[in-house]
This record gives structure tokens, C-alpha cells and sequence, in this order.
């Protein structure tokens, strides 16, 4: 199949954006070579190569002093898994040996605490998210223990959302019974393809069944909402082979789901490398994939949210989205505005409200500088005057699709273009290309343009030198 079939195979999408997008779908092919950059994904800003080798412990406990909230965001980060899922660029261990779990999790309790005393006072999680990895990796009786350790540490706050990243592969029911005892409410099952074929390429190979009994099991303990995690542009993936992926998600009826595209990084993760080329779904393919999908979504009552997640009208995310909260950070896409997030384990990134702090990348390494006393710090940023404003301005587009010149001038007491100079001959092309609307003083996102935030974003960054001869390769993935 072509790009050009593939592109107008969503000619048939009715209603919402699916609709709208079906109107531009035969110039998808010609917007993707001109838009198809590699620029960052903008969880953060500055993107993370940026950041400072120099920024180290001394610079972390020093930022982690000016923090003024009560409530924070705690994210645990297992690396452990029992397989290799050939897709995945993770920071990841694959062993079968689960004797690790023990020590890197009292490594886990020490650096809990050591952050906790850095703080000006006691803070309470409001939300708390275990990722990986596979945190299933630990047993039960562990999963208990590290809820624990963030209890003592980041005492949660009533009503708090706690939520774990899960392999439908060797999550047992038990683990699922003690996650809701520990107060989990929500699970993000990796789903990723229900098709043999892709599963069988991406090494990672499940059956409806066994995410079907997990899903009963979650709701059944009374967790108030599952996520799937899909991955779009995956080798053999087409549009009718992702259709049916999507009737069997849409009959499990999931309450969010984050639909990402796979990004081809094989400087990262050489395991890509059996990805032939011709294995892969070409540009227009993939986001002929996207396009239908979200068609199918939307038909079946999900709300199109952002840059690729999708939940339904009464989960959480969607009314965030109504308020106009929604925040992206390394997590995706959440509802809790404005909370400094604390990071926990090898390759964690803090998130505070002047500064990025990622800890050492390899477990051992990371959990030798914990057993000496020290906290981890492998590098981070101090967020510049203008790093606030410009951080500001790609949050708002990426969670609002607005490029809002009196909502910034507001906010920040001084005109936009005085910012960024040259922005609406920046955003000509891009309006020309029906991708945003002028809307008054307000530049709109079109349903077009969603397919292209990251290259609208990136006119935000100060960072970003078009002129650089290394282009973004070997650091970011295609924006397509």
C-alpha cells in the first residue's frame, strides 16, 4: 500500500476529529515530507540532551530547598524485566534472576528518606506512579513494601491517585489483589498490539485473555481506572490489522488510552535494529493508523486528548481537559497541575519548579552513590527566565492546542512577540498548510495540525538550531 492509499483510506471517518481530519487526509503524504523532523517529544523543556553534566548532587539539594508546595507527584522508576520486548528504548535490565529486586529497593527506602530530609518540610503524594521496566518484576510481598516506603516518606493525601505500569504477561492476580489493598486505583496495562504477527515481531507476544482477567480482576478490587498503553507504526502494523486491535481494546473498554507512536531509535536500543526497514509501516501508513484509530476511538465515546491519549467523558483526565488542566511531563499526559515531582530509582528524573534532576542510569551505579550517602545526580538544568516563559507557551500548546498571545501576556507581563520574535512568520507555513488558524489574536491547532505538535512546539525552543549539522540525529525521534 502507498502512502497516498493509505493516507485516504480515513475518508470513510465520521465525527469529532476524526472528521475533520478526514477532510485533509489526501495531503498527509506532502505534509510529512516537509514536517517529518526529528525534534523532541517536549515532556520537558529544555528537552533533556540539553541538560547540564555539571548539575550534580549539591545543585539538587540545593533546588529541593526552595520548594514551596505541600503536595508532590512520586515516581518510582523498576528497571527490571524478565524479557526483552524488542520495541522498547526504556532504561531496562533483562534478567530472570529476581534476587535483584531486594537490594535495589532498600536502596529505593534510602533514597526516599534522604530526599525527604533535603526538603524544607514534610510533603504528601498526591499522586504516586511506579514505571519501568516491568514493576510486576517485584513479588507481592515487594509491591507492598515499596507502597510503604512512600507512605513513610511522602505520606499520601486523601483522595491521592496511585498508579503502577503493568505486563499483562506475568501479572498475577495476587499482585492485582495487593495493589488494591495498597491503595493502587489505577493500572496502565502494556497492550501495545493484539495482532499475532506484530507481537510475535516485537517479541512480545500476549493473549486477549490474559489482559481480559486482569482488567476483571482490577475492577473488581475497585480500581477506578485502567489504562491501555497501544503503540502505533510497529513492524507489519496496516490500517485493517490495527482496526482489528482496536475492536477487541474497544470491547474491554479501557478508561484511558495512550496510543503512542513507536519512535525508531536504534542508537538507543539496538534490539530495533531486527526491525527491517521494510517491516516497518511507511510515513503515510502510520499515520493512516493514527488517523483511523482515532476515528474508531472517537465512535466508540473516547475524548481525543492532547497529542495521543484518549479517555472517556467521566474519567479524570477528560474533565482535567475541560478545565483546562491537563499537564504534560514524563508520564504522558495527567490532571494535577503544577506539582513538583520527586523521582525515585536508576534513570528518575525530578521534575521541580526550577530545575530538572535525572539520577545515574545503570541500577548498580546508581545504587552505589545511594549506599554511600549520596544522592544520585547524573545531570539537570536550572530553568532560566526564559526557560519558564518558553516551558509555559509548548505546555499550553501541547495540552490546549492554543497559541494564546493574551493568556501570555498576562501571565508573564510581557507581549509574546517580544518572546519570540518573528512567531506568525514562523506560524505562516503552518497556516498556510491548514495545520493552525488564526482565530483573532488566538492561533488554533487545527484537527490536522494535532499530527504535527511537535514541529509547531519546537518554534518555542531556544534550543533548537535548524542550522546544526547533526539535525537531531542520534538524539531525538521523527516528529511522524
Amino acid at each position: 500500500m502507498s502512502a497516498s492509499d493509505a493516507a485516504s483510506g480515513v475518508n470513510g471517518a465520521s465525527g469529532g476529529v476524526a472528521a475533520s481530519l478526514a477532510d485533509g487526509a489526501a495531503r498527509i503524504p506532502e505534509l510529512i515530507d516537509r514536517y517529518d523532523q526529528r525534534v523532541p517529544r517536549y515532556t520537558s523543556y529544555p528537552a533533556a540532551p540539553v541538560w547540564d553534566d555539571e548539575f550534580g548532587e549539591d545543585e539538587f539539594r540545593s533546588e529541593l530547598q526552595q520548594v514551596s508546595g505541600s503536595n508532590a507527584s512520586i515516581y518510582v522508576h523498576i528497571p527490571f524485566c524478565e524479557r526483552l520486548c524488542s520495541f522498547c528504548a526504556c532504561n531496562r535490565v533483562i534478567t530472570q534472576d529476581h534476587d535483584v529486586a531486594a537490594p535495589y529497593l532498600a536502596a529505593i527506602g534510602r533514597e526516599a528518606a534522604m530526599l525527604r530530609d533535603a526538603l524544607p518540610h514534610e510533603l504528601q503524594s498526591v499522586q504516586f506512579a511506579v514505571g519501568g521496566g516491568s514493576p510486576n518484576f517485584l513479588s507481592p510481598d515487594q509491591l507492598q513494601e515499596l507502597a510503604a516506603i512512600v507512605a513513610k516518606n511522602f505520606p499520601p493525601a486523601d483522595g491521592s491517585e496511585r498508579s503502577i505500569e503493568l505486563d499483562p504477561r506475568n501479572t498475577s492476580l495476587e499482585q492485582i489483589r495487593t495493589l488494591a489493598a495498597c491503595g493502587f486505583n489505577r493500572i496502565s496495562l502494556g497492550v501495545q498490539d493484539m495482532s499475532p504477527k506484530v507481537q510475535k515481531a516485537i517479541n512480545r507476544i500476549q493473549s486477549r485473555e490474559q489482559i481480559e482477567s486482569l482488567v476483571g480482576e482490577a475492577r473488581g478490587h475497585g480500581m477506578r481506572s485502567i489504562n491501555f498503553d497501544l503503540i502505533y507504526g510497529l513492524p507489519y502494523q496496516t490500517v485493517a490489522s490495527f482496526a482489528e486491535t482496536l475492536e477487541q481494546v474497544v470491547e474491554l473498554r479501557p478508561d484511558r488510552i495512550a496510543l503512542y507512536s513507536y519512535a525508531h531509535v536504534t542508537w538507543i536500543s539496538k534490539a530495533q535494529r531486527g526491525f527491517e526497514r521494510k517491516d516497518l509501516p511507511e510515513p503515510g501508513v502510520k499515520v493512516a493508523i493514527f488517523v483511523s484509530a482515532i476515528a474508531r476511538l472517537e465512535a466508540a465515546g473516547y475524548r481525543f486528548l492532547g497529542l495521543d491519549h484518549f479517555a472517556l467523558p467521566d474519567d479524570a483526565l477528560s474533565r482535567a481537559a475541560e478545565r483546562g488542566d491537563l499537564r504534560r511531563n514524563f508520564m504522558g499526559y495527567t490532571e494535577r497541575a503544577g506539582l513538583d515531582l520527586l523521582a525515585l530509582g536508576a534513570t528518575g528524573i525530578s521534575e521541580l519548579a526550577g530545575a530538572y534532576a535525572q539520577s545515574v542510569r545503570e541500577p548498580d551505579a546508581w545504587r552505589g552513590r545511594i549506599e554511600s550517602g549520596r544522592l544520585a545526580t547524573l545531570r539537570g538544568w536550572r530553568l532560566s527566565d526564559d526557560d519558564r516563559r518558553r516551558k509555559w507557551l509548548i505546555q499550553h500548546l501541547m495540552c490546549n492546542e492554543t497559541i494564546d498571545p493574551g493568556a501570555y501576556a498576562e501571565r508573564f507581563d510581557e507581549a509574546l512577540d517580544a518572546r519570540v520574535p518573528g512567531l506568525a512568520d514562523g506560524l505562516e507555513p503552518f497556516e498556510r498548510d491548514g495545520l493552525v488558524a488564526r482565530d483573532g489574536d488566538v492561533w488554533r491547532v487545527t484537527p490536522l495540525g494535532r499530527i504535527f505538535l511537535r514541529p509547531i512546539a519546537a518554534l518555542f525552543d531556544a534550543y533548537r538550531d535548524p542550522g546544526d549539522p547533526k539535525g537531531g540525529e542520534q538524539r531525538f525521534s521523527k516528529a511522524i
